[in-house]
C-alpha cells in the first residue's frame, strides 16, 4: 500500500519532518510505501521557486500564488491518482493551515482510508476533519497496532 503523509508543513517549526520520519519507519517496517510531501520540496518547481517562494508570500503575492498553486496541484495529484491511503497527523500546527484539510477532503471523496492520528479530544477538532477520517488514533503506536493486525492472514478454522 502506498501511503501519503498528511499534516502541517507551513506552520510547523520543523516543517512536519520529525513525525513524518517516525511514521515512515513504522510504515516501512509494516511493508508499506510512503510518499512524504515534506521531503519532496522540489515537486515540479524550478530551483529558483523552491528557494524563493516562501519570501514571495510577503514580497510578491501574485508570484507566490502562482507557485503555491503548482504545489497544491502536485500534492492533490498524489492524493487523487497515486496513493492508497492517508496517514494524517492533526496537531496545533495543522489548524493554522489549509492543505491538510484539502488533502483529507480529496481522500474522503475518493473513498481512501484516512488514518487520523491526534492526541486532541474530538471536541477540539473540526467536524469536517473528523468526518473525513475513517479511523482515529491517539498516537502512532495505536496506528501501528491497527495496521499490523490488518496485515495478518485470517485464521483458518477446521
Amino acid at each position: 500500500m502506498l501511503i501519503y503523509l498528511c499534516g502541517a508543513i507551513e506552520y510547523s517549526p520543523d516543517h512536519g519532518k520529525a513525525w513524518r520520519a517516525e511514521v515512515t519507519r513504522l510504515l516501512h517496517e509494516l511493508g508499506h510505501e510512503v510518499y512524504d510531501p515534506a521531503l519532496d520540496e522540489q515537486k515540479d518547481l524550478t530551483d529558483h521557486e523552491v528557494r524563493e517562494f516562501r519570501a514571495w508570500k510577503h514580497s510578491d503575492l501574485p508570484r507566490f500564488q502562482q507557485t503555491i498553486r503548482k504545489i497544491i496541484q502536485y500534492d492533490l495529484d498524489w492524493v487523487e491518482e497515486k496513493c492508497d491511503a492517508i496517514v494524517a497527523y492533526w496537531d496545533d500546527y495543522s489548524t493554522k493551515g489549509a492543505g491538510t484539510q484539502g488533502e483529507l477532503t480529496v481522500a474522503y471523496r475518493r473513498g481512501l482510508p484516512v488514518y487520523l492520528v491526534t492526541d486532541k479530544p474530538a471536541e477540539q477538532i473540526s467536524g469536517w476533519v473528523l468526518g473525513c477520517a475513517s479511523h482515529i488514533f491517539p498516537n502512532f503506536e495505536a496506528l501501528r497496532h491497527f495496521l499490523s493486525l490488518r496485515r495478518k492472514p485470517a485464521a483458518v478454522t477446521a
